[in-house]
């Protein structure tokens, strides 16, 4: 039987974006990778940022965000913030409000000099990378490169200047 196609003018729902992300699903093992990582990482950025003025985007999103764009191939920090707009999976991972606004792409500019010089991602990406070796997720058996976003590396001189 064919189904009828109902138009939605509105919608109110109470749910959890916990409940909406499959129990499987391989972000989860991540997200607490990377919140423990960030937690140990909370006395440099009270140490970054001042306790008064202006609140800016958490450093912890920021970051999380940065690990979002790297892992689902996001080609910019505009486009990124785009679809968190409408993205569920990047909400929960983030621990985003349903109804809060996307921040926008500069606060990713205005903190990048802020954050590279307190080292935070070599923190932070040492950090992940302690808790993956304790719990013996790494392994030296293999190694696996995507190259897609390596387009003319490695061509010779008369390829790259052909484009």
């Amino acid at each position: 039987m064919r189904g009828t196609e109902t138009k939605q003018s509105s919608m109110l729902c109470l749910m959890s974006p916990e409940d909406r992300v499959p129990s499987d699903h391989p972000l989860r093992r991540i997200k607490t990778l990377a919140d423990a990582a960030l937690r140990e990482l909370s006395p440099t950025f009270d140490a970054m940022y001042s306790a008064t003025g202006r609140p800016s985007i958490p450093p912890e999103r920021l970051l999380k965000s940065t690990l979002l764009m790297a892992l689902y191939s996001v080609r910019s920090e505009r486009m990124f913030c785009e679809q968190l707009d409408y993205n569920l999976l990047y909400r929960w991972f983030l621990d985003m409000d349903m109804v809060e606004p996307s921040f926008d792409a500069t606060a990713f500019t205005h903190n990048r000099t802020r954050l590279l010089a307190h080292d935070v991602a070599g923190k932070f990406f040492r950090a992940v990378v302690a808790q993956a070796r304790a719990a013996r997720l790494m392994s030296a058996e293999h190694f696996t490169v995507d190259g897609t976003l390596n387009r003319g590396l490695g061509q010779p001189q008369e390829l790259q200047a052909q484009g």
